[in-house]
């Protein structure tokens, strides 16, 4: 996502003629959205991308569980007391 917001205000100054990025190369300017398209291959072909909402996901779980364990008044902490 940096490579996306970088590459855009890089763009932007370079149409906008705005400080030393006018007199920069089309190919230096349009470099961060090509970095980002091989970050996201690099990404998805290790499952990175997969293991990160797997992660969320099993995160949220674990919440809700301990929000209804909490709510039931049978904690993991009175259960260990008896």
């Amino acid at each position: 996502m940096w490579f996306i917001v970088i590459g855009v205000l890089l763009l932007v100054m370079k149409v906008a003629e705005f400080g030393p990025v006018a007199e920069w190369s089309w190919w230096v300017v349009l470099a961060p959205f090509a970095v980002a398209v091989v970050w996201w291959e690099f990404a998805d072909k290790t499952g990175l991308t997969q293991r990160k909402a797997m992660d969320r996901l099993d995160e949220r779980k674990e919440a809700r569980r301990q929000e209804a364990m909490s709510k039931l008044g049978t904690s993991d902490k009175q259960r260990r007391r008896r």
